[in-house]
């Protein structure tokens, strides 16, 4: 089975997928403005996103004998449009950086499913830190 740093970076990211679901619908609800609704549908899109991922480590966690985390990350929404999207961004930075660690780890440990898991959410990750970019490019 998987090693206890395994799955406690695998928590560790459940917790920002938790975080990041939260902060982003609440950004979807908070927005203001003609560019916050030029983009609120796809916070919501990416909250969405984010759950689902939440949803997978989960299921993976308890597969390996974890318990899944059920506290998330503190949620910061920013108080002007720019400032949620550059909060965004960091954060999907950060998840990029763990989640490269946690393919890593699985690698080592020739846990196939995690890395496999963890490969394909860390490309989702990479399209929401372009979104977000991308967004900030205009905000």
């Amino acid at each position: 089975m998987a090693s206890k740093k395994l799955i406690d970076l695998m928590n560790e990211g459940l917790s920002d997928e938790l975080q990041v679901s939260i902060q982003y619908m609440w950004q979807h609800v908070l927005w203001q403005g003609v560019k916050g609704f030029a983009i609120k549908d796809e916070l919501k899109k990416i909250a969405i996103e984010e759950m689902k991922h939440a949803e997978a480590i989960a299921e993976r966690l308890n597969y390996l004998g974890g318990l899944p985390t059920t506290k998330p990350e503190p949620i910061f929404i920013g108080k002007t449009l720019k400032e949620m999207i550059a909060i965004d961004k960091k954060d999907e930075e950060a998840a990029i950086k763990l989640y490269e660690q946690i393919v890593e780890l699985a690698a080592k440990e020739h846990d196939v499913v995690t890395k496999k898991l963890f490969e394909g959410i860390l490309s989702d990750e990479e399209q929401h830190h372009d979104t977000f970019n991308s967004i900030l490019e205009e905000v």
